[in-house]
């Protein structure tokens, strides 16, 4: 092994290095990062090494033993030690490692269209164009895996047994998973990503309802005619009445019969 990858300069900012992980992984692709995950086929080692000091009394990396969930969780506990406090805005409902959840009040803003196929009889949304539209309050679940889209019944914080809404937004699955398409993805999962998140849910161009979503609302014309109408009406509030309580568009879709009703604390404790 190579002089540069045993031995290392003393850390500063009165830290001492005590310890060190080797990770070691089958052969991959050359320009695939050496810190990024590897591939789920890939065979994957660890182990865990104390670093000593040679007679010199530079810190080496001495034999080591298999990386542990004991040594995992002794790590994650001193690294969590060192994270910086936040204070949490009025609006976050979970701050997490793996996850953060927040809800956003009612509000008009600008709405971006650029439907792929334009309905007849549209009124405003025959182009390209940006329109002030009301939006109704909406909760979003961000997780490692996706971002979680959904409406809330009133304009207020919700609580656990809140029940939650199908989001009329055109770039959600019926699902609730954001469709990122050409998106930017926020490459933080933390307090300071949520207005990441929320641009690219508000500020991204809407083209075409995705599948299912014509099951999530009341009502003659479905989404597109619905935004079409709110924004040649210039309206200040949105219909909450429209929208059907969430997973009603999923079970139609595919048939199934369960009426559980569907909570913002069922959505966070099962999120993933």
């Amino acid at each position: 092994m190579s002089e540069h990858s045993t031995q290392f300069e003393a850390a500063g900012g009165g830290l001492v290095l005590r310890g060190a992980i080797l990770l070691y992984r089958s052969e991959g692709p050359r320009n695939v990062s050496s810190y990024g995950p590897h591939r789920g086929d890939a065979a994957a080692f660890a182990s865990m090494h104390a670093v000593e000091p040679d007679e010199k009394g530079r810190p080496t990396i001495a034999a080591g033993v298999p990386l542990s969930r004991a040594h995992l969780r002794q790590w994650t506990e001193a690294l969590g030690r060192t994270v910086r406090p936040e204070l949490l805005p009025e609006n976050v409902l979970v701050a997490h490692p793996d996850m953060v959840a927040w809800w956003v009040p009612e509000q008009v803003r600008p709405a971006y269209f650029d439907l792929s196929t334009r309905l007849a009889g549209l009124r405003v949304l025959t182009e390209r164009t940006v329109v002030p539209v009301p939006y109704p309050a909406h909760l979003f679940i961000a997780t490692r895996s996706r971002l979680g889209v959904y409406a809330l019944p009133v304009n207020e914080r919700p609580t656990a047994d809140t029940r939650v809404l199908h989001s009329p937004i055109l770039n959600v699955f019926v699902n609730g998973s954001l469709c990122w398409g050409n998106i930017p993805i926020p490459r933080a999962l933390t307090i300071s990503s949520i207005p990441e998140f929320e641009r690219a849910v508000f500020d991204s161009w809407s083209t075409h309802p995705n599948p299912g979503q014509e099951f999530t609302v009341t009502g003659k014309g479905g989404l597109v005619r619905l935004w079409d109408d709110l924004a040649a009406r210039r309206a200040k509030r949105f219909p909450i009445k429209r929208l059907k309580p969430f997973g009603v568009g999923a079970r139609r879709q595919d048939r199934r019969t369960s009426t559980e009703p569907i909570t913002v604390g069922l959505l966070i404790g099962g999120a993933k």
